[in-house]
């Protein structure tokens, strides 16, 4: 008789988790159902929840998430190293989706907040977290969006001419500045159109770079968005660049940058602006 109350006890109390995901710190975090209001602190992440079709779900965002033009009028919880951890408790989200390296993420959850942490750097993390999300939506079609982003990418690819595969090339992501490394998924789709990157991979996804590392390698072209894209002949050394003399440098607007520097849905048209660029520089 003691042995069944024991089993009757531990079945009332283990709770019925529903939903079950693993994040990119190797923690499973439970959910009793699929999240019906989700707060997201990563643009990237953003852009996927609404891709898998939840943007409705969404009841607040990062700052700088902006696409789809839905989410603008969302309640904005600041950055997403340092977002605004008592404007986030206000919403009530179900799951809070963050940065691995973001600063909140300890103090949300012992506030008794659900927090997945998600940080894509390349191809296979965008896929991977394609999956983790559309399993936490309950959503059917994460690999279709998949297989559909790799076809771009590889449509972009393969729209280059032959005359465009020998040219170096160098992409800013920010000031600092920021480069796209070899092993990043900017890196990588660069590779995938067949130009060389001037960031070895040794250097890491997006490297810190001395403007002395890109005159050594002075490279054919030059990627830039334009809030960072002021002055570049002002930096040591660089009005030699090879380049600069020949005026192949692509200056991306704001709004294309984003579409760039972004891990997510949008990574085949970021290939194709890419392959836009490097179309017309080739000439």
């Amino acid at each position: 008789m003691k042995k069944l109350i024991a089993v009757a006890l531990v079945c009332v109390v283990l709770p019925a988790w529903a939903v079950q995901v693993r994040d990119d710190r190797g923690v499973t975090v439970h959910l009793p159902n699929a999240p019906q209001r989700i707060v997201s602190t990563l643009p990237s992440l953003t852009e996927t929840v609404c891709e898998l079709g939840a943007c409705q779900r969404l009841v607040g965002v990062d700052r700088y998430s902006n696409f789809p033009a839905s989410v603008r009028s969302l309640p904005k919880v600041g950055g997403g190293i340092d977002p605004n951890v008592e404007a986030i408790v206000a919403l009530r989200p179900d799951v809070v989706l963050m940065a691995v390296s973001s600063r909140a993420i300890e103090r949300l959850e012992s506030l008794g907040l659900k927090v997945v942490a998600l940080e894509p750097k390349n191809a296979a993390d965008v896929q991977r977290v394609l999956g983790v999300v559309g399993q936490m939506l309950e959503a059917s079609d994460a690999q279709r969006v998949w297989r559909v982003i790799d076809a771009g990418v590889q449509a972009a690819a393969q729209s280059l001419p032959p005359r465009a595969r020998s040219m170096r090339v160098y992409f800013e992501v920010n000031q600092g500045p920021y480069a796209a490394g070899q092993t990043s998924f900017i890196g990588e789709t660069l590779s995938r159109l067949g130009v060389q990157n001037i960031i070895t991979a040794e250097l890491g996804p997006f490297p810190k770079i001395n403007p002395e590392y890109v005159v050594r390698a002075n490279p054919d072209l030059i990627m830039i968005g334009a809030r960072n894209a002021d002055n570049l002949t002002q930096r040591p050394g660089w009005t030699a660049l090879r380049a600069i003399r020949e005026k192949r440098i692509c200056v991306f607007s704001p709004e294309e940058s984003d579409v760039l520097v972004r891990p997510g849905p949008r990574m085949a048209h970021a290939a194709r602006l890419m392959a836009q660029c490097i179309e017309k520089q080739a000439r």
